[in-house]
């Protein structure tokens, strides 16, 4: 207060505007980033671009017509669908087992829960070749459940049954996990919510635990799927490379090579290698949609600016 017993006016003096925040630089001199820029962007031309590309080119180096006569074929059409039925086959299986084994690790404490998430994650270290091994000496003639499955007319080995069998065990991690750490960071809370309300089991997973958890579950989806259809160890030792049976789009690929048939194996390739783009693609996609939900969830800090702030009396 003044002396006259008057409100003293608010500080009107001018100030200079606010400088935009300068974008942080880094220290590294110019010849340091161009020089790591070019040797990323190189590296991912020669081992990336130029394979990918060739293999196209190859397909395509006797004609259009030599292309479509090559993916005609009755074996190679074989190979292409056997592949489009063994690998939605094990993406189901594992979507099942990933969402059970997810669910249970996530939200239950159980003796040997440690040791069930190491058995997930055993496919990773083993080789697809040992793991086909491995079903040979379970079901082979000679085998743990061969002799059973010879006195009931049944055969395994060298059969589409095999393929799957095979192809689900070495894609087994990638749907749990996907779901399992985005499951222990959801929580509990709104599942409890709901039971609390009277929801039942099957009205929890649909409305609240799928919708939380769809964005990882797509995303594993489409890595086993990828995985799957690349597959080329395991199916290779219980599948026996017999063509128009048990051969899938690798195995062929792999067969007509060695057999000197280079224009179509790699026209098989080109139908293989598009499919991996397209699941590159929605891979993409899904990790763009998981950002944007992400920023959507943020909170939006509130600002603190100079008209909200009460001028000072004396």
């Amino acid at each position: 207060m003044t002396e006259s017993g008057q409100q003293p006016d608010a500080d009107t003096t001018p100030h200079p505007p606010a400088l935009p925040a300068r974008a942080p630089t880094s220290g590294d001199p110019a010849w340091v980033r161009i020089l790591i820029t070019t040797i990323a962007v190189g590296s991912l031309i020669v081992l990336v671009v130029i394979p990918v590309l060739s293999v196209f080119v190859e397909a395509l180096s006797r004609g259009v017509t030599r292309y479509a006569q090559n993916l005609t074929d009755p074996d190679n059409l074989s190979a292409i669908a056997l592949t489009a039925v063994v690998a939605p086959c094990a993406v189901i299986l594992n979507t099942l087992f990933g969402v059970a084994a997810a669910w249970a690790i996530a939200r239950f404490q159980f003796p040997g829960r440690t040791l069930l998430v190491t058995f997930i994650d055993l496919p990773f270290a083993i080789s697809p070749v040992v793991a086909g091994l491995m079903f040979v000496l379970l079901f082979g003639s000679s085998g743990w459940f061969g002799p059973w499955l010879n006195a009931h007319g049944l055969r395994l080995l060298f059969t589409p049954l095999a393929l799957v069998i095979a192809t689900t065990f070495v894609t087994l991690p990638f749907v749990a996990r996907e779901l399992i750490p985005v499951m222990e960071a959801i929580g509990p809370d709104e599942e409890l919510a709901a039971l609390s309300l009277g929801a039942n089991g099957r009205q929890i997973f649909w409305r609240i635990t799928l919708p939380n958890v769809k964005w990882g579950l797509l995303y594993g989806l489409i890595l086993c799927n990828a995985r799957a259809m690349g597959e080329f160890g395991a199916v290779y030792v219980v599948g026996g490379r017999i063509a128009g049976e048990t051969n899938t789009m690798p195995l062929q690929v792999e067969m007509l090579f060695q057999g000197f048939d280079s224009p179509a194996a790699f026209a098989v390739a080109t139908v293989l290698t598009m499919l991996g783009l397209v699941s590159l693609g929605l891979k993409t996609w899904v990790e763009s949609q998981q950002d944007d939900g992400q920023k959507q969830e943020e909170p939006a800090e509130p600002g603190i600016t100079e008209s909200v702030i009460p001028p000072k009396t004396a």
